[in-house]
């Protein structure tokens, strides 16, 4: 009987350690799957060594150390825009220096140790080096530290404008504030995510075509990106509302975002969790983009053309 009993127990030990096991397998392999949600770029080895397990190339060795051309530099890792030319100065440190990042492409996390301030790529987290501050190089008193191997320089008139999409309601008033935006060289209005061909305004009014009223952004992505895309749309509507926009009631009238790649959506996606932990009930939908269909011409700019202001948009500073 003592040994029935010994044998029982081993056996629940082996057991609970096999589903221990099991979940800890599981947890790791839900960890990965969310981690490959966002597709990136193609990495070497180095290149790995140095973005995701934040190493460190060594100095006066970066092929972009010297680079004094004018153009943009972007994440290796993911084409995110980060620094400016216009920004970046001889620090005498070996690796490339810069005083300014473009807003809101660059995170500051703390080490571990509490001795630095470390910065990632604030799109995919790829890391990039270090900044300081304080050091006297330049008036902004920052010094951005970063490696080569973690940037792509791209020189200036080969960068591509980027565009982008969004419905909050009566396009109208969604692209009076886009068009103003820094940085927005072209908009459009139209609708998108439908299943009519080419559809006619009246089509839409119908409320059976499936599209919603979409403005096509296209931006500079030298003078701004895509976060700032998202805030002002977040920051120009009601994106609670969840039959319409203001008094335009309807599934034309529909908050969503259109996005066109995997980091679009993970930037959106995060702003969304942002405001829901902030308190709001967020309504936007997140849709990839489909065929774009311009709307008539006397709907495109059509305040500026008319004069007047939105009935249904406004601007509220939340971010």
């Amino acid at each position: 009987m003592k040994k029935i009993y010994i044998t029982i127990i081993i056996l629940s030990i082996v057991l609970f350690n096999m589903c221990a096991q099991n979940n800890k397998q599981d947890k790791q392999i839900v960890q990965i799957n969310h981690a490959t949600t966002m597709k990136f770029n193609k990495l070497t080895p180095e290149e790995e060594r140095v973005i995701i397990y934040k190493g460190t190339e060594v100095p006066f060795t970066g092929e972009l150390l010297n680079n004094n051309e004018k153009g943009i530099y972007v994440c290796k890792r993911c084409d995110t825009p980060l620094y400016r030319s216009e920004d970046k100065f001889d620090g005498h440190c070996g690796w490339p220096s810069f005083d300014d990042e473009i807003e809101g492409a660059v995170k500051r996390v703390r080490d571990a140790d509490g001795r630095r301030t470390e910065i990632i790529c604030n799109t995919c987290g790829a890391h990039l080096g270090h900044v300081f501050l304080g050091e006297g190089f330049t008036p902004k008193q920052t010094r951005h530290c970063v490696n080569s191997i973690s940037m792509k320089f791209i020189p200036e008139g080969e960068e591509n404008d980027v565009t982008a999409y969004f419905a909050s309601g009566c396009f109208w008033g969604t692209e009076y504030f886009f068009m103003k935006a820094p940085g927005v060289k072209e908009t459009t209005v139209g609708f998108m995510g439908g299943h009519v061909d080419n559809p006619t305004y009246e089509q839409v009014c119908q409320k059976n075509t499936g599209h919603l009223e979409t403005t096509e952004v296209v931006y500079d992505p030298r003078v701004t990106n895509y976060e700032e895309m998202i805030k002002l749309f977040f920051e120009t509507h009601d994106f609670t509302q969840t039959n319409g926009q203001g008094p335009d009631i309807g599934p034309q009238y529909l908050s969503c975002i259109f996005y066109s790649n995997s980091i679009e959506k993970a930037i959106a996606e995060r702003y969304i969790n942002l405001l829901t932990s902030k308190g709001y009930r967020v309504a936007t939908m997140l849709k990839p983009a489909s065929t774009f269909w311009s709307a008539e011409n006397y709907h495109q700019e059509y305040y500026e053309n008319k004069g007047g202001t939105p009935y249904c948009h406004k601007y509220t500073k939340i971010f």
